[in-house]
């Protein structure tokens, strides 16, 4: 009887794992076979012209010591950690606004999120516009700032307009775990004389880590895959705020599939290594406080 429900269960759970295969496994491996051959024409051990498709190694991966490399991987991981911690701070506050007002909560829960809801090439138009030489930034701060050139400029550009976009993201996340924390909680701080900041630190942040642990993850892993708000913003090509994404891009564009496909794996291994950290870290951290809670139950 058990080996029968293991083998329906084995049954119900297949069409799953047949989709993920044909979704993430087969393409990983596409990828991982790509990077290792070359395309086009080229020279053989001989010194005769050859044609088509030819193993190369790991000859594609030499481009990983190479200074377009470094700049991307060092521009994604900066996004990365400057507009997630932004976002984090600013999306908590965003749902403790949307938490706590009691007159037109529709009204300023939608106008918060309509950023997150504006397509992100629109949003990248409209920062572009933004930050035109006379657009309403330099008109703002009375200077004549070239944001859209190459430049550390350009990089803060890309940051204010991904945290405006995004933080609201965050901020949706935060409020569903602040509206299942119960009243009576607050009550009883409030009853032992806990200032407003006390309250905050020792019963709503610990209450709402669960929501902002899966909200910091999705960003983090989204930030690191970021590609069409710096494109459409800045341009291509910009040394500045080239990213990983936008390099394999790049490379695929100019029919260099092989390099394209090494910096794609490249970045799939950056991604994963930062998603075991992270789980490694938090997710024992909140497997723990999960423990301890229904030991005190």
């Amino acid at each position: 009887m058990r080996r029968g429900s293991r083998w329906f269960a084995a049954l119900m759970i297949s069409p799953t794992l047949l989709v993920l295969a044909l979704v993430v496994l087969y393409p990983l491996v596409a990828a991982a076979r790509e990077s290792m051959y070359v395309r086009g024409e080229g020279l053989d051990a001989d010194g005769f012209v050859v044609e088509g498709e030819r193993f190369a190694g790991l000859a594609n991966y030499a481009g990983l010591v190479g200074e377009r490399f470094v700049n991307a991987l060092a521009n994604t991981t900066v996004f990365t950690v400057t507009t997630v911690a932004l976002e984090t701070v600013l999306g908590v506050a965003m749902a403790l606004v949307m938490h706590g007002v009691l007159r037109g909560k529709g009204l300023v829960r939608a106008s918060i999120l309509i950023p997150w809801a504006v397509p992100t090439a629109i949003s990248g138009l409209m920062w572009r516009w933004v930050f035109q030489a006379d657009g309403v930034a330099n008109a703002v701060i009375g200077e004549k700032i070239l944001w859209t050139t190459e430049g550390v400029q350009a990089k803060l550009a890309v940051i204010i307009a991904d945290v405006w976009k995004t933080a609201p993201f965050v901020g949706l996340l935060v409020l569903a775990g602040l509206q299942i924390i119960p009243t009576m909680v607050y009550e009883a701080a409030k009853v032992d004389g806990a200032s407003a900041w006390q309250t905050f630190w020792r019963i709503t942040l610990p209450l709402v880590k669960p929501a902002l642990v899966v909200a910091v993850l999705f960003r983090v892993l989204d930030a690191l895959a970021m590609f069409d708000l710096p494109f459409v913003m800045i341009g291509r090509g910009k040394f500045s705020v080239e990213t990983l994404s936008a390099l394999v891009w790049d490379e695929a564009t100019q029919l260099r599939y092989g390099p394209a496909a090494a910096y794609g794996i490249v970045l799939i291994a950056y991604m994963a290594l930062i998603l075991f950290v992270f789980v490694r870290l938090l997710g024992a951290d909140l497997l723990a406080d999960a423990r301890s809670r229904k030991g005190q139950a």
